[in-house]
């Protein structure tokens, strides 16, 4: 049997926006999926199966009798195939979600990390050092217009680190419609994502979806700076972020800085995206959720600590963030809230 045709049992651990994509992607292929998530996302799938779609005009349904939903792991009857887990909780739970992985897989177990940040590999290690915990980066963006309907709202291919396991299942994401690439240096692969996910706050904070935002020149300046002050950090500690866009790393912040009629037509490609689409980061805030913030902006913060140096521009929007989560908005509330300018979100961060 080739490795494109090996049977897998692939168990989402974290049914948000991210896992039921890929896993209704999966499903949809004809493997075996189950999804382990909140009670409301799972009753929503039992009532109304699951919708897959995306910008490129793809629809798919799986029906609810043929989706496997438990409330845990522990739940989900073993069975002869291997188990890859495919970890899609924020960054907070990863420990909590990698100790319950231990108490239930067997060893050697693959445990893929298809989250925001770069810690969550170590995170893995040390709550089931019993199991093969690989590095993955999704690119796109996913959003749930409904808890039963995932869709993918912009583009790009998975990157998931190179090993005998991934080897094994990375051709059935590709059967799945999940363009997918492994790659040896996923460090490099999550600090490029990172970067990219500085705008997550930025877009959390101006209560505007994202392609209205990025149209906002105060609000780019504000993520070129943020990424700017990253890009430094980073060459202090030796570290150089690979190119997960379709420009590099170093060229971003001088795109992101210029007028938008010239912005407009030279990132084309970066605005390519639904018109509905917002960052994970606003649907958090939107619904009384910890936000990532500590796994983005905190990251760039503790490496320059690392370094003997400091990352205030990272700081302040972190903090920005923090007081935003504090102030307890009701849940829902957000769409009808006005969000924060681009030029008081400016003077905040850089004055």
């Amino acid at each position: 049997m080739n490795s494109a045709s090996r049977a897998q049992h692939f168990i989402v651990l974290g049914a948000g926006a991210i896992g039921c994509y890929v896993g209704g992607r999966l499903a949809l292929s004809g493997q075996q999926v189950s999804f382990v998530g909140r009670p409301r996302v799972l009753e929503a799938l039992a009532q109304n199966g699951l919708t897959v779609t995306d910008l490129d005009g793809f629809k798919g349904h799986v029906v609810a009798t043929q989706l496997h939903l438990a409330s845990s792991l522990s739940h989900i009857v073993p069975d002869d195939k291997p188990w890859v887990i495919l970890l899609c909780v924020k960054g907070g739970a990863t420990l909590a979600a990698a100790q319950a992985a231990a108490q239930v897989c067997k060893l050697g177990t693959s445990i893929v990390s298809l989250q925001n940040g770069v810690d969550n590999v170590a995170r893995i290690q040390a709550g089931a050092p019993q199991m093969k915990a690989l590095a993955g980066m999704v690119p796109y963006n996913v959003v749930l217009p409904a808890p039963h309907h995932a869709h993918r709202a912009s583009t790009g291919f998975l990157q998931i680190e190179s090993s005998p396991a991934s080897t094994e299942f990375a051709p059935l994401f590709n059967a799945a419609g999940l363009a997918t690439k492994l790659v040896h240096d996923m460090r490099a692969v999550q600090w490029g994502k990172l970067l990219l996910n500085l705008n997550n706050p930025v877009n959390a904070l101006s209560n505007l979806p994202l392609q209205a935002q990025l149209r906002d020149r105060d609000y780019r300046f504000v993520l070129a700076g943020l990424q700017s002050e990253a890009l430094h950090v980073l060459a202090a500690a030796h570290i150089t972020p690979a190119k997960v866009a379709a420009v590099s790393p170093r060229v971003l912040p001088h795109l992101l800085r210029l007028p938008n009629w010239l912005f407009t037509r030279v990132a084309a490609r970066m605005l390519r995206m639904d018109a509905t689409a917002r960052s994970s980061m606003w649907d958090d805030l939107n619904q009384g959720r910890t936000t990532e913030i500590d796994d983005l902006c905190g990251a760039v913060v503790r490496l320059a600590q690392a370094r003997g140096a400091s990352a205030p521009f990272n700081q302040r929007m972190a903090q920005l963030m923090t007081e935003r989560t504090q102030s307890g908005a009701a849940p829902g509330s957000m769409a009808s809230q006005s969000g924060m300018s681009g030029d008081a979100m400016r003077q905040a961060i850089f004055e």
